[in-house]
């Protein structure tokens, strides 16, 4: 199956098959759900899903490389990644 996730930053082959496995099969879904959500969704098809991944899912909501998030929602990220019980 293909999306439109692919033509995203930050989402490759990978990512989007991802994506498509949680049933999330377009940007409109991606972005209805936030970042947050669809790492929550991915950790449950991959336990090993790190901030890396919740930082680009984010970058492709927002439409930029996932090292340009401001410095305020990467400390989010941190955060949210910790609470959520996915390590360091």
């Amino acid at each position: 199956m293909t999306s439109d996730l692919k033509n995203r930053p930050n989402i490759g082959k990978e990512l989007e098959a991802r994506l498509i496995q949680v049933g999330i099969d377009s940007f409109a879904k991606l972005q209805d759900l936030g970042s947050e959500k669809a790492f929550l969704m991915i950790r449950t098809i991959d336990s090993g899903a790190c901030l890396h991944l919740l930082s680009a899912l984010e970058g492709a909501i927002q439409n930029v490389r996932k090292n340009q998030l401001s410095p305020e929602r990467k400390a989010e990220f941190k955060e949210f990644h910790k609470t959520a019980g996915a390590g360091s």
